[in-house]
């Protein structure tokens, strides 16, 4: 398994974005999106995609954890495995205050519950869910949640929970819907810019 792909910019990179991408894909599955941002977003940031550590069982692709049926208990240690993953990161030159966790689906939930334990610029979850039991820490990033009304493999009920426990919509928490499914439209790419800049901008003037 490849740990990771990394997509540098020319100039030396200064923040981090971070991708875990959904349920049977893999980390090749969002550096698109990623590369997107990284030039559209004038900053200077590295992209970086993980793979999920389990192959899918339909022999393509790979997981976090089991999901049909859904492996909950296995939830709690991919947790731990990721958490430790972003910990040893080199930070010399990007600490995890300059780090955004980017995630899409099962890949959104586990940037949610690993991310909110961790000192980092922010968190973007798309069409993401809450694990069972998950009770974010009240001393957590900013997060940025999106979501298909038509969503019918992550209903958008899964938003407004995840809302509940965030705290509600406001500045830590921004909540945008969009028409569609279970997907990240090119429409939201201005959104998640905004938040980028917002999240990262003033910790790059440092340099």
């Amino acid at each position: 398994m490849d740990d990771l792909l990394i997509q540098r910019g020319q100039e030396p990179a200064r923040t981090r974005l971070v991708l875990l991408h959904g349920w049977g894909a893999d980390a090749r599955d969002l550096m698109p999106l990623g590369e997107c941002l990284s030039q559209a977003s004038g900053l200077a940031i590295e992209c970086m995609a993980l793979n999920a550590p389990e192959l899918h069982p339909a022999g393509s692709g790979r997981q976090w954890y089991g999901l049909f049926p859904e492996q909950w208990a296995d939830a709690a240690q991919a947790v731990h495995e990721l958490k430790q993953r972003i910990e040893a990161l080199d930070q010399r030159q990007i600490p995890l205050s300059k780090t955004v966790l980017l995630g899409f689906s099962q890949g959104g939930a586990m940037a949610l519950n690993v991310g909110c334990q961790l000192p980092l610029a922010g968190i973007i979850a798309c069409s993401a869910y809450p694990h069972p039991h998950w009770r974010p820490q009240e001393s957590r990033p900013p997060v940025m949640l999106l979501h298909g009304r038509d969503d019918d493999i992550v209903p958008v009920e899964a938003q407004r929970r995840l809302a509940e426990q965030l705290g509600g919509d406001s500045e830590s928490c921004r909540l945008h819907t969009f028409d569609g499914g279970h997907t990240i439209p090119n429409d939201t790419v201005p959104l998640m810019l905004e938040a980028l800049r917002s999240w990262l901008s003033p910790i790059s003037q440092d340099f």
